[in-house]
């Protein structure tokens, strides 16, 4: 694979997206096009399961984007059948991005009742202690993936059929998982009880989708019916969908990152426009946070709505004081140290003209190490501007994700072990500001914002407040938060 961005590092980002379709003549060909919408959850690689009645199960697997190769009529001619299933991956840094083919999903599974795939969004934060045990017992394990788990002990279930296997599965399985499975004649969808990761259910005609995000039901014209909820099983046969609960119930507690960044602006979460959520917390941010400026802008793109909405709350004028260059990939040669030190300019462009003698606010979804946000600051300013002040779409980013979202380590958070204030001094802006939990929850919807004793959403990278115990990584060392912090 080539190396990635520059400055991917300094983001975080989701590991992938799920995408099934059920009941429908080509059904790959849908999925391809599912995928192709959820390619920001994932772009390193992506792969689709298939079957039919005269070929079975037939499936491929590929580096790189959807549109590079499931457009291709070749490879899709070998994915027949109503039913197929897919997947996109993320690339992750360091070691976790020497993926091998083998590591790229849907994974598919022989057992005594016949063949299943699965297709997994999120991250099992056991995965390390359920592979020793089933090494221990004689499985084999083919990747490094987390989600294999699940495939080895659907395998060992002692229940007959598929559905009845995979719940006794998940049901040893502790972290965050939105799955998209089939079997021969199956189309199914679970999510895990604290319902962390998304997962939606809609119509296709007489089939059925199940996508990780509704702007994916969009792209194939499929009618959005509803969220998979939280700790629900639901199974398509012969076009009939069925509901299942295979799992005590909690109190949810979604990814409220998922309203901040990773998913869509054009999908619907929980009953909210994306997009709307993200214009409410510029609104909420020039409440919390006034600055007397000359120009709102965003840090392209994810930073675009909240900067409308800081713009239209405090009368600041909006403007596109800087340019992306939508041209840039992932996959962009970086032959030498001085072209790979050019960094965020060969993605961001300050617009000059715009920019020159004006106090400006920047609004971007995120602080993560802070080595963009500096680049960033450094563009504006040898552009001419007066003074730059940054506005932060989330709270403060001081513990890593171990859900499903690819996160540096506490100790390169910046957020980790500097105030505010201090961020404001390292990263030399003349103001620095984030919106409160509080403020991002009633953005969100909660117009109490945070309850403190039950939180609504999933947001431990904030808070520190691990809603599932990370026991493999509190297996190598990782302390949770005292009382005192």
């Amino acid at each position: 694979m080539p190396p990635a961005h520059p400055f991917d590092d300094d983001a975080l980002h989701e590991e992938c997206g799920v995408f099934g379709v059920g009941g429908v003549a080509d059904a790959a060909n849908f999925v391809a096009l599912g995928l192709h919408a959820l390619q920001h959850r994932g772009q390193e690689a992506g792969g689709i399961v298939s079957h039919d009645a005269e070929h079975g199960f037939n499936s491929a697997r590929r580096f790189g984007y959807v549109r590079d190769n499931f457009t291709k009529q070749s490879l899709m001619d070998t994915l027949p059948g109503p039913l197929a299933i897919g997947h996109v991956r993320y690339s992750t840094s360091g070691s976790k991005g020497n993926t091998q083919i083998r590591d790229v999903q849907p994974f598919f599974g022989e057992f005594s009742a016949g063949g299943a795939a699965i297709a997994h969004n999120g991250n099992i934060v056991n995965a390390n202690a359920l592979r020793r045990e089933l090494i221990e017992r004689g499985s084999i394990f083919q990747s490094n993936s987390d989600s294999e788990c699940i495939i080895h002990l659907m395998a060992r279930s002692l229940q007959r059929r598929v559905p009845e296997r995979m719940q006794d599965a998940l049901r040893r399985v502790e972290g965050a998982f939105s799955i998209v499975a089939m079997t021969r004649t199956k189309l199914i969808g679970v999510r895990d009880p604290l319902g962390v990761r998304p997962l939606v259910l809609g119509r296709l005609g007489e089939g059925w989708v199940l996508s990780s995000e509704t702007c994916a039901l969009d792209i194939i014209g499929a009618e959005f019916v509803r969220e998979v909820e939280p700790g629900e099983m639901v199974i398509v046969e012969n076009d009939v969908l069925t509901s299942h609960r295979p799992f005590a119930p909690r109190k949810p507690r979604f990814c409220v990152f998922e309203h901040v960044y990773f998913s869509r602006p054009d999908s619907i979460l929980g009953g909210r426009s994306v997009y709307e959520t993200r214009r409410q917390i510029g609104v909420e941010l020039a409440r919390e946070a006034p600055v007397e400026a000359d120009l709102v802008c965003p840090v392209p793109d994810s930073g675009t709505p909240a900067a409308i909405g800081f713009s239209q709350e405090s009368g600041i004028p909006y403007a596109m004081g800087i340019i992306r260059n939508q041209y840039m990939g992932r996959t962009f040669i970086e032959p030498t140290e001085q072209i790979r030190n050019m960094g965020v300019r060969l993605k961001l462009n300050v617009n000059r003209a715009l920019i020159r003698g004006k106090r400006v606010v920047l609004v971007d979804d995120s602080v993560v190490r802070g080595t963009t946000s500096i680049k960033i600051r450094e563009m504006i300013l040898d552009a001419g501007a007066a003074e730059v002040h940054f506005r932060i779409a989330s709270p403060p980013t001081a513990w890593p994700c171990f859900y499903g979202v690819d996160t540096p380590d506490r100790d390169k958070l910046l957020a980790a072990s500097m105030s505010e204030a201090e961020m404001r001094d390292h990263l030399g802006v003349d103001s620095l500001r984030f919106i409160s939990l509080d403020g991002l929850y009633r953005a969100v919807g909660e117009a109490g914002g945070r309850d403190a004793e039950s939180p609504q959403y999933c947001d431990a990278c904030f808070s520190g407040d691990y809603p599932i115990e990370p026991s493999d990584r509190i297996e190598q060392g990782f302390e949770l938060k005292t009382a005192a912090e």
